[in-house]
């Protein structure tokens, strides 16, 4: 999951965790629901703060421990004590079980979907304060400023792991990428044949909806009607969605389309059974290893479909705890902003494929040398300005897997699109009604 962020994996947050999550909301002098006059950061004071995070193997992994250590060797006073959960189903469970326990860390990836209960429930600190305080927002790209808030338009959280969807293909089969999803249909069927199945997605499940999901919430995008409206209600039975859909079945009847599960679009990249993946641009070095050689890669922007060239936008946030101490604040503030930093962010993008969040990134030495070998992240970069996230909602990934289970039945036959959309439409407002 974590290699993969197109769509948080994580497991639903426990019943009754916001009466726990209120009632443990202790803190300093900054509540969750208020802040005062940042505390600053005192040098001559030793401070340990906690990052809970889910970079815990690969290259994401060496990357933060480094940029962690460059940290606290320009800030000698600061420790940064690295919690490392498996993946991102585990990160959420141990942030809701911890902060139920009164032991929240200082900081922690969040997903927008549970910053919005979190906040709610008053355990995490607001960060316009600190947002209007710093000189880095102004280069963030639009899409992650926008991400960095909620449905009240506060900002209750700072950028890190971010990324957006790119198709990946066998330049031996598709020597150009398609430009629009017409195309990419038209050449996909083409290259069916011989035990090649063009792509493989895989949708997911009811509780864990995967980037097969994530690809048809850009499809209905691109055709008009986002699977969600801005206040998260969902709009899974569109006219769009309904296009979406039959775009997909039209893939499996005409042997262009195969469901898979745990990568298949990647694997079936690298076995030479497969011409195109659809997937997050941070699967670019696991895909590079996929292939291994075995022939040219190309990357590319997502199509532009009928009404727009639609994108996701992906990847976690960080969010700070209202337990911290004014101390522990200052510190992971400076952490946060280190973390974000154009030289950081260079560095970051170019281990890890996930993209800089900064504009100013792209001006960096390593970053140019980076773009000159991969011509195409000039523009998959650029879409950071438009790509659009799910919704800040709690029952996001609830709805989705809806969506999920649609896609599956609809996709194999046992369900008609209709039917299908609206199963999964309906599930999808009880979702929202129970949040």
């Amino acid at each position: 999951m974590r290699r993969n962020p197109v769509r948080a994996l994580a497991t639903a947050v426990v019943a009754g965790s916001l009466v726990l999550l209120s009632a443990c909301s202790g803190g300093s002098s900054t509540t969750g629901s208020s802040a005062s006059a940042l505390p600053s950061l005192d040098p001559n004071q030793q401070t340990t703060i906690s990052f809970m995070e889910a970079m815990s193997s690969g290259a994401q992994q060496a990357a933060l421990k480094k940029m962690t250590s460059d940290f606290e060797a320009q800030h000698p006073n600061v420790k940064v004590d690295l919690q490392e959960q498996p993946n991102y189903g585990a990160l959420q469970t141990k942030i809701t079980a911890q902060v139920a326990a009164q032991s929240a860390p200082t900081i922690a990836q969040v997903y927008p979907n549970w910053a919005d209960e979190l906040s709610t429930s008053g355990v995490l600190v607001p960060l316009d304060s600190y947002v209007a305080s710093s000189d880095q927002y102004k280069s963030f790209y639009t899409g992650i400023q926008n991400d960095m808030k909620l449905r009240d338009g506060k900002n209750w959280m700072w950028p890190f792991n971010k990324s957006v969807v790119v198709q990946y293909y066998n330049e031996s089969k598709v020597p150009n990428a398609p430009t629009t999803w017409d195309q990419f249909s038209q050449d996909a069927k083409s290259v069916s044949n011989n035990g090649v199945v063009a792509l493989s997605i895989d949708p997911g499940s009811e509780t864990s909806p995967a980037g097969g999901t994530a690809l048809f919430e850009i499809l209905a995008e691109a055709n008009g009607t986002p699977v969600f409206a801005e206040d998260g209600t969902p709009q899974f039975d569109s006219d769009a969605a309904k296009k979406a859909m039959n775009y997909l079945v039209d893939l499996k009847k005409s042997n262009a389309l195969a469901l898979g599960s745990n990568y298949p679009g990647q694997t079936a990249l690298g076995n030479q059974t497969g011409a195109f993946d659809v997937s997050s641009v941070a699967s670019y070095p696991f895909n590079q290893n996929a292939v291994g050689g075995k022939f040219t890669m190309g990357v590319a922007p997502l199509p532009a479909g009928p009404s727009k060239t639609a994108n996701q936008l992906a990847g976690t946030n960080i969010a700070m705890f209202a337990s911290a101490s004014d101390q522990q604040r200052a510190a992971a503030w400076a952490y946060m902003q280190f973390l974000t930093s154009p030289a950081e962010m260079a560095y970051w993008a170019t281990q890890t494929g996930y993209l800089p969040v900064t504009k100013d990134a792209m001006n960096e030495q390593v970053m140019k040398d980076y773009v000159a070998k991969e011509q195409w992240l000039t523009s998959v970069v650029e879409q950071l300005d438009t790509a659009t996230p799910l919704p800040a909602v709690s029952y996001v990934n609830k709805a989705s897997g809806a969506l999920s289970t649609a896609i599956t039945s609809a996709v194999n036959g046992t369900a008609s699109v209709d039917d299908a959309l609206a199963t999964a439409q309906a599930a999808a407002k009880k979702a929202a009604s129970e949040q």
